[in-house]
């Protein structure tokens, strides 16, 4: 038996290829499918199952699309209903891939349909589970996602069922199975993921919170919803997209991969009101850009950045990137179901600036510049990291205005005066500075590197000390 795992960091999500003896299954797949089909082909196997754990939120899958070129079956664990073909597995329902063979074990409280895969390889021996975000490496499933399509199935309830599918379902099984989960560290499913993508499920009942023994439901239902923040927005819509089904990701790329002058990307962009998205290195982007675009770039967490910022999957994007990425992209995009790209500039912000039409900056400064002009100027400093990052240590007297929340906090944001702007290292305090001046805001100064360079710098900083514990 082959079981290889394929992990795309960028949205830390992990989908599974296993074959055996000519036969071989992709559990959730990405929407990009054809390196599933270069790899059955390369082991001269046929691609018989595409098992979904559950209807994912964070990323739209591959199944449509992998089925349809394959002529693969869809499965789905029990309760499931999608709006297309597919095998609704009942629990304990038995699959061979060759000589290895698939149980569904029904685990509901990340969702309904939320089904785990336990895998007996040619020999009888059981191998592992596949887990989906029934259970993670050092955490579990956030259980607040299906609310959002279901209003009756409250987070405590579904928390619950949870509790109970890990209890009754999970961890009577053998300490040396292999635990394969749908996420790593930095997805937004969980809230305390290891950066380990997998480990046995003996020693996470000794290291994972959620599996305490001595935990009773109540207990696991506190803990569990402790410090859930709110799920992005494009979740419910990825949901859907999932459940409904979608365009072929050939025709959003073909759709999307469409050259334009500069002329024609102005009109498209003003008929279409169309969001112009500049995934270029950010330092590329400070120096000069198309006025009123967004800098998201494509080299740090593009995706997950592009759904929490960009409300709406169906809002028309215009691309500016780097040249040969604009594919890439596109494709990235619709990872998280943003497949509303019209176009892209051709020739790069040198054509548009050859075409006569204006560019605009952001102001930025080295760390060291900062550190010699802070205390002299006196302006205020936003930081754009998370709230954890910020606690642990931060330039005195600086605002916290997450990245996540600045549509929500524009009015901490000193609007006329001039005040400094940085994050950890440099990436999102561009992505801030860019929204902002899309919004009006043109009078922030970027700190290039970051916390990481204003430290290097020399520059003091201090840490949130909680008034209940300060001496």
């Amino acid at each position: 038996m082959k079981i290889e795992q394929i992990y795309t960091g960028c949205i830390a999500h992990a989908a599974y290829y296993i074959e055996n003896n000519g036969e071989a299954a992709i559990f959730d797949p990405l929407r990009e499918v054809q390196p599933y089909i270069d790899k059955a082909t390369k082991d001269n196997a046929v691609i018989k199952y595409i098992f979904e754990t559950h209807f994912h939120a964070d990323f739209v899958s591959g199944h449509l699309d992998l089925a349809k070129k394959t002529g693969a079956k869809i499965v789905y664990g029990p309760t499931a209903k999608p709006n297309f073909e597919a095998i609704i597995a009942e629990d304990n329902q038995e699959f061979k891939i060759g000589n290895v063979t698939i149980k569904a074990i029904h685990t509901p409280g990340h969702t309904l349909e939320s089904t785990t895969y336990l895998v007996t390889d040619e020999n009888g021996k059981e191998h592992g589970i596949i887990t989906g975000d029934t259970l993670f490496i050092g955490d579990v499933g956030r259980p607040d996602l299906a609310q959002k399509i279901a209003s009756d199935l409250t987070q405590e309830k579904l928390a619950g069922l949870l509790y109970d599918s890990l209890r009754t379902k999970i961890m009577p099984l053998s300490d040396d199975l292999i635990v394969y989960p749908n996420h790593g560290a930095g997805s937004a499913c969980g809230k305390n993921m290891s950066k380990e993508t997998t480990d046995t499920l003996g020693n996470q009942k000794k290291v994972n919170y959620a599996l305490r023994a001595d935990m009773t439901k109540e207990e696991f239902i506190t803990e569990l919803l402790d410090g859930l923040g709110a799920p992005p927005a494009y979740f419910p819509q990825n949901v859907m997209m999932n459940i409904q089904g979608y365009e072929s990701l050939d025709t959003v790329l073909d759709k999307g991969k469409k050259a334009l002058e500069p002329k024609e990307f102005e009109t498209v962009a003003n008929e279409a009101e169309a969001l112009v998205l500049d995934v270029r290195h950010q330092d590329a982007y400070v120096k000069e850009h198309v006025p009123g675009s967004i800098f998201i770039g494509l080299d740090g967490n593009f995706a997950p950045w592009v759904g929490a910022l960009i409300m709406d999957v169906k809002q028309p994007i215009l691309l500016i990137t780097a040249e040969g990425r604009e594919e890439e992209t596109i494709t990235r995009l619709a990872r998280v179901g943003f497949d509303n790209c019209l176009g892209y500039l051709k020739g790069g912000i040198d054509a548009w600036k050859a075409a006569g039409f204006e560019v605009d900056s952001i102001k930025s400064i080295s760390p060291e510049q900062f550190a010699a002009e802070k205390d002299q100027t006196q302006l205020p400093v936003v930081d754009s990291r998370k709230p954890g990052e910020f606690s642990a240590e931060h330039v005195e007297n600086a605002i916290n205005i997450p990245l996540d929340f600045v549509n929500s906090q524009l009015s901490e944001v000193p609007k006329n005066d001039d005040f400094y702007i940085h994050c950890a290292g440099g990436y999102r305090s561009v992505i801030m500075a860019s929204i902002l001046k899309a919004r009006g805001y043109h009078n922030m100064i970027n700190v290039e590197k970051g916390i990481a360079g204003i430290r290097n710098a020399g520059v003091p900083l201090t840490k949130f000390v909680c008034p209940s514990t300060a001496k």
